[in-house]
């Protein structure tokens, strides 16, 4: 299995002007991308692998004091069985005296789900232990309105292509902002990732999105938390 370390990048709440939690994002142990270390991942490691990275998020996140939402991403085909499969985070999570109700587990997958029932166990299990659900890269090729329908989950995440110039697109406009509408009216969180300028931001804040995550506001800090004081939030309009 490859080594890593985690960075967190900020979660915004625009309304209340305060950064609302951070996701937990993969390194190297140098700070190199993601891809270098998630290249190195297999069939064979997979479950090790997305197992490791609860931990070290959660042991990160307590050792920097973290205490807002923490987003951990995991891969839900590589969760043979629910219950077993949450052990090593509720130990992490007691060992470094993490609340619970302060983590969200985002599917993220480049694959598609090969199972939805299966997938919905985990997420019923694990918001029955208090973590919060979300579905990652929700728009793109493998999550969608059907993947919505599907899964019981507390907030959706908004990916890059719907986002990125939203202000200079009509069509891609009307279709995200749809999808904001459907959420909003399934009392369904959304949060906007990647965004990163400012006249996106403007859209999205009109829209009533709340939450919103981007290199506009912030970008990953490895082994360290982005302060409050540190988010342009003149941004914000």
């Amino acid at each position: 299995m490859p080594s890593f370390t985690m960075a967190f990048q900020p979660i915004v709440d625009i309304h209340e002007r305060r950064i609302y939690g951070y996701e937990a994002l993969v390194r190297g142990p140098e700070g190199q991308s993601a891809s270098s270390v998630l290249s190195q991942i297999n069939a064979e490691n997979r479950y090790a692998f997305d197992q490791a990275c609860r931990v070290k998020a959660i042991h990160h996140a307590a050792a920097l004091g973290l205490d807002r939402k923490l987003s951990i991403n995991f891969m839900p085909n590589a969760v043979y069985e629910p219950k077993a499969c949450i052990r090593a985070t509720l130990a992490a999570a007691n060992e470094a005296r993490f609340p619970l109700n302060l983590i969200t587990f985002e599917i993220t997958e480049d694959e598609r789900i090969r199972d939805t029932k299966h997938l919905q166990r985990i997420i019923t299990e694990y918001r029955n232990r208090g973590f919060r659900v979300a579905l990652d890269d929700f728009g793109s090729e493998y999550a969608g309105l059907s993947s919505l329908s599907a899964l019981d989950v507390d907030a959706i995440k908004l990916d890059i292509v719907l986002i990125k110039n939203i202000d200079r697109d009509q069509r891609q406009q009307t279709i995200t902002l749809g999808m904001i509408k459907v959420c909003q009216d399934l009392k369904i969180d959304v949060v906007a990732e990647g965004v990163e300028r400012p006249e996106e931001l403007s859209i999205l804040h009109a829209a009533g999105v709340r939450y919103v995550q981007g290199y506009l506001l912030a970008r990953p800090a490895v082994n360290r938390l982005v302060s409050d004081g540190e988010i342009p939030y003149q941004h914000i309009q």
